[in-house]
């Protein structure tokens, strides 16, 4: 999909943390329209019945994200992302280098959108020097958001304190998918380290944001999807 021609309302990207496909069913159905793309990760994909999910989903005209930071040998990479072609997911994570990003992107053959993780949003600069990564992380992000586009990926995962740098420093074709969205101010403690909110997500150049707990975890959760849509509408008026 274009940057330009994004629909406002699938700018959010519900993280549907929740450990079965029943509880998952249960919360799209209390969300209803305050939510039209949903990312599935590796607890609710490996608890079983995840592509009878999928087909639920889109048959309800809800967009996927399966996000599963394919890792392995090229082939294997290659493999997985074929058999993910026409099952209606928008988009998926790879991790790796670059054989393994081009095997991903070739294999997707434009009907998946590959997205290349850059800097995981629960990793600080301690960790990263932990991994071996004696780089800041911000030229981190911009190297491999240059790679992946070389390699034919659609966009990158990136935390929004990096996107504004992407934009200025890669090509502004790529698609940034911003997870970590956050509170700044009185935010409960959790494993989410690089954190923005809605506003400077979007401000920075963010195409997409990814919000799990915010919304999981509301007393109402379609109120509070709700109410960062209606941000998002301030923001992107006329789409």
């Amino acid at each position: 999909m274009s940057r330009a021609t994004i629909p406002a309302r699938e700018r959010l990207i519900f993280a549907m943390d929740v450990p079965e496909a029943g509880a998952a069913r249960r919360l799209a159905d209390t969300l209803d329209d305050a939510v039209a793309f949903y990312k599935i990760g590796l607890e609710l994909f490996t608890s079983g019945g995840a592509f009878e999910l999928i087909d639920w989903m889109t048959g309800r005209g809800k967009r996927v994200f399966l996000d599963l930071k394919f890792f392995d040998v090229p082939a294997t990479v290659a493999a997985a992302v074929r058999n993910l072609r026409g099952r209606g997911v928008t988009f998926t994570t790879v991790h790796g280098n670059q054989a393994i990003m081009e095997a991903a992107a070739e294999a997707a053959a434009g009907e998946v959108g590959i997205l290349a993780v850059t800097v995981l949003t629960s990793l600080d600069r301690g960790d990263l020097d932990d991994l071996g990564f004696q780089c800041d992380v911000g030229e981190l992000v911009l190297s491999r958001a240059r790679r992946a586009l070389a390699a034919g990926c659609a966009g990158v995962i990136s935390s929004g304190l990096e996107a504004k740098a992407l934009r200025a420093g890669v090509d502004d074709r790529l698609i940034v998918v911003t997870p970590g969205i956050r509170p700044v101010e009185n935010r409960p403690a959790d494993d989410q380290k690089r954190v923005v909110d809605v506003a400077q997500a979007f401000a920075n150049g963010a195409d997409y944001i990814v919000v799990g707990r915010p919304i999981r975890d509301a007393a109402d959760p379609r109120a509070a999807a709700e109410a960062i849509q209606a941000t998002i509408a301030g923001i992107f008026p006329n789409r």
